[in-house]
């Protein structure tokens, strides 16, 4: 879904007295971690809505030759997680003008951070939110199945 699209909906949802969990990332190449962070963070409200750097702004974050995969396939395949209610396509390097228009009670963020150093922290605040820490701990990583995948099959892979 677009951001407007996504903003009317969490405008509904909040009408409807649901909680608004918002989880984002690049989910370029899933792996486990990301289902462990997505099932932890759907269980801190009634609708995990998943938003996702776009490919431009993937190749921003994590250099070139990234994304691994397109948007579209990275939506499709997070749209068919049990735990995922929603997923949404953002362009921005941060969450922040998505948090702004969505206004999630929780934003979801994996073990990685903090809540101290979530970078949107102060965005979720001031839209009456929390910030909470989500998933297993950090021990996967997509740039490290790269590098196995590189290792094992040289770099042509």
């Amino acid at each position: 879904m677009t951001v407007d699209e996504a903003a009317a909906l969490a405008d509904r949802l909040r009408a409807e007295g649901k909680r608004i969990v918002l989880a984002n990332g690049c989910f370029d190449l899933l792996h486990v971690g990301h289902v462990r962070y997505l099932e932890a963070a759907r269980e801190l409200g009634d609708v995990l809505i998943v938003a996702i750097n776009s490919d431009d702004a993937v190749t921003r974050l994590k250099g070139a030759g990234r994304p691994l995969m397109p948007a579209a396939e990275r939506e499709e395949i997070l749209q068919s997680l049990r735990a995922v209610d929603h997923v949404v396509v953002f362009d921005d390097d941060t969450a922040d003008r998505l948090i702004a228009r969505l206004r999630p009670h929780v934003q979801a963020k994996g073990t990685d951070y903090t809540e101290a150093t979530v970078p949107e922290r102060a965005t979720v605040a001031a839209g009456g939110g929390e910030v909470r820490i989500a998933g297993d701990p950090k021990r996967h990583s997509t740039r490290d199945l790269i590098g196995l995948i590189r290792a094992r099959f040289g770099p042509a892979a």
